[in-house]
């Protein structure tokens, strides 16, 4: 049974999302202070932590960033703002999904499914494969990536989106077929992770390759890699 940790000061809060999990097969602890909730989601038992954004003393985004430094464990950020702001924040620093308050308990039960689905995915053997795509090259067995010799560190997302993108380069690839593929669930017309994501993986890797956009937005139908050739 997998074990989900809730870091959530909201004690009614905690015991819904419970009621939710728990006959969905989870095993769920809810902790509501943020120095045991690092101590917790840092102790290896838990399978994903669900991390409100408004905690007492420490923020959500720095107690993520926190983790994050330490740890790859999945993350889904809740925040009763739900502005882009701290929805783009919380994807840059490293969590797996971001859902705004108030919800529905049963799209947080699929999100939650979803970040599983694609980790264990993520972490399932593959036989080893090297692919060069211009100055990439990325490692699939050690899922690393090296931008002109130099080591870049990518989350799960920023991998498996960068991988989908070098399968294909200089071909346009659709947001609702790399939703699917990366986020494991359909486009949503309000879902504007996956453009996050996006311009993570454009920030780390740089914006331009052979002096042309390296990932180029096709308005209102998808992206694409630059060509090894530098051409579309």
């Amino acid at each position: 049974m997998q074990q989900i940790l809730v870091i959530d000061s909201d004690i009614a809060l905690c015991q819904l999302v419970t009621e939710y999990l728990e006959p969905n097969g989870y095993k769920v602890e809810t902790v509501c202070d943020n120095t045991t909730g690092a101590e917790r989601a840092l102790s290896g038992e838990h399978a994903l932590a669900v991390l409100d954004h408004m905690l007492p003393g420490v923020s959500g985004l720095e107690l993520l960033r926190h983790i994050r430094a330490h740890s790859r464990l999945p993350i889904v950020m809740l925040s009763a703002r739900g502005d882009d702001i701290e929805r783009i924040m919380g994807l840059q620093i490293g969590a797996d999904d971001y859902l705004a308050k108030p919800f529905n308990p049963l799209e947080l039960v699929a999100r939650i499914e979803a970040v599983l689905r694609r980790t264990q995915i993520d972490l399932e053997p593959k036989p080893a494969r090297n692919m060069v795509v211009g100055d990439l090259e990325i490692d699939s067995l050690t899922r690393t990536v090296r931008r002109a010799g130099e080591i870049v560190k990518l989350t799960f997302i920023e991998y498996s989106l960068l991988e989908q993108l070098l399968n294909a380069p200089g071909q346009i690839l659709e947001r609702a077929r790399i939703v699917k593929e990366v986020l494991h669930r359909d486009l949503s017309p309000l879902d504007r992770s996956i453009d996050t994501h996006l311009s993570n993986l454009r920030r780390k890797l740089g914006h331009k390759v052979n002096g042309v956009e390296r990932i180029k937005t096709v308005r209102s139908v998808g992206y694409i890699y630059a060509s090894p050739t530098g051409g579309e």
